[in-house]
């Protein structure tokens, strides 16, 4: 059996007062692994590690180019382990193999994107700027922000670490990463990767444990110059509220309720692939799924009987099994939550159109057949909350003023969709979708690339891209006088005062 333990200061550590808790396999429901229970006082330990090593300048001060070295080194040592890594996350996620398999290969690029932004930025760290005035010379500054407290959630467990790391490491700054309890055995195997790299002790750090044990001190401790969290918005706003008290930088990305507009234009078949993996892929545990799908009267019907008869063809099964392009749900809790979301739904007067119940065969496990729910209440939990999972939504729409107000009457905006083979129509509607993320004729494909990051409710700030990288880094202004002038508006008093 896997043991993870906690990487502190350069070295691979027991908890200090904790003991190990198992990692459980959703498709058996048997522990695989044994994880270190870390507690506020290893997570001390970590932060003032990390404070230390920003503070030497060891890490910050390094050249750029030496930097990124460390980080190609990184994703060098993700890519030789890739599919030992996505086995992990099979495991401990329960994502069918493929899935996991292209995540870990995301995250590997993560780093050798960050790395080359690392480099392009040591030529444009300073900025000199005309202030009109030739006795100033001005200049803008962007340095390492610090010592980053980086908490991420289970449904992508490498890819999101990476999301947070690359980009933090890049900049100069130093990390301690608490991943979620539900699934942190990955982040395990990307700690000793990135020893093997040979970045200087207490540049980064990984401390596993629970949320209230170990996140909230992470998330509270006076050290921390930033916090950089991804989950739910219950523990988003306990993050913003711990930032508030220290008045620190925070960036959080949380749920989303995603809509997907589709127009009778389009091509049914196309229409049907880019729903089912707008929904089912990671078995709708994904923040930005689009779960509520608008689509035109003309062609509801017909769409909805298509996507019932492909979404009863998925294949179910572990995630290690050949062929399964659905894997069990992450654990017992959100299995009951979302069983629990589905039994909402039909009270609620949607109907049922396919899924709902575990599939035939699957004794063991937490499997949810795919579920399909149509005319849904617009007001129901179902139409308006993130249920994180593999359920659904489908409700039609007339006109194009309607669809956009059904689709952005939401408290979130993280993503939104929309196809149509009408390009101009798209743009559109694009432009109109109060959303951090638009599709255009297609669903979740995300580039490390481009900003990643929602309106509203969603959350604050961006990830990836340049974005991303910017998010890691304080802005200065020095501006300085020319010393042979003179700046004459007390010169008379201070002419008395030297003479005196």
């Amino acid at each position: 059996m896997l043991e993870t333990r906690l990487y502190i200061d350069g070295i691979f550590v027991g908890p200090e007062r904790g003991g190990f808790f198992p990692a459980v396999n959703p498709a058996t429901e048997e522990p695989f692994a044994q994880v270190a229970a870390g507690q506020a006082c290893d997570i001390h330990r970590a932060v003032r590690a990390a404070r230390r090593a920003f503070d030497s300048g060891e890490w910050s001060g390094l050249p750029a180019q030496e930097r990124a070295a460390k980080l190609r080194r990184i994703a060098d040592g993700i890519r030789h382990r890739l599919r030992d890594i996505a086995f992990i996350e099979v495991r401990d996620n329960g994502k069918p193999l493929l899935e996991a398999e292209w995540d870990v290969a995301d995250a590997a690029f993560c780093f050798e994107y960050y790395a080359d932004l690392a480099e392009q930025h040591a030529g444009r760290s300073t900025e000199v700027v005309d202030v009109g005035d030739n006795r100033f010379q001005a200049k803008i500054c962007r340095e390492p922000l610090g010592v980053v407290g980086a908490i991420t959630p289970w449904n992508f467990p490498i890819l999101m670490a990476a999301w947070k790391v690359a980009p933090a490491l890049a900049a100069g700054c130093t990390i301690v990463l608490k991943p979620s309890e539900l699934c942190s055995v990955s982040c395990g195997a990307l700690a000793k990767i990135i020893h093997e790299a040979g970045l200087p002790p207490g540049v980064f750090n990984l401390v596993t444990g629970t949320g209230p044990e170990a996140g909230e001190a992470l998330a509270n401790h006076p050290l921390i110059d930033k916090v950089a969290f991804t989950g739910s918005v219950a523990t988003g706003r306990k993050v913003m509220q711990a930032a508030s008290a220290g008045i620190r930088t925070v960036s959080l990305e949380l749920g989303g309720k995603s809509p997907f507009i589709i127009f009778d234009d389009c091509e049914l078949a196309k229409a049907v692939e880019w729903i089912l993996f707008g929904i089912f892929w990671n078995k709708g545990e994904v923040c930005s799924a689009t779960s509520r799908v608008l689509v035109h009267r003309g062609i509801f019907n017909q769409l909805l009987e298509c996507l019932r008869t492909a979404t009863e063809a998925i294949e179910i099964g572990s995630g290690e099994t050949p062929g399964v392009k659905l894997g069990p749900l992450v654990s017992k809790d959100q299995y009951e939550k979302v069983r629990a979301a589905v039994e909402a739904a039909k009270r609620s007067g949607a109907r049922l159109v396919t899924g709902g119940e575990p599939p035939k065969g699957l004794n063991r496990g937490y499997f949810l057949s795919p579920t399909i729910f149509a005319e849904v209440p617009t007001g129901s939990s179902i139409w308006r909350e993130e249920i994180f999972g593999p359920v659904v939504c489908i409700n039609p729409f007339d006109t194009e003023e309607e669809a956009l107000e059904l689709a952005n009457d939401s408290n979130y905006g993280l993503a939104a969709a929309v196809m149509s083979d009408d390009l101009d129509r798209c743009e559109r509607v694009a432009a109109k979708l109060r959303a951090g993320v638009v599709w255009i004729n297609c669903s979740q494909p995300t580039f490390t690339q481009l900003p990643w990051g929602g309106y509203k409710m969603s959350g604050i700030g961006r990830e990836l891209g340049r974005a991303g990288f910017d998010a890691y880094f304080e802005i200065k202004q020095v501006t300085r006088f020319d010393h042979y002038e003179h700046w004459d508006w007390y010169s008379q008093a201070a002419k008395m005062a030297t003479e005196a």
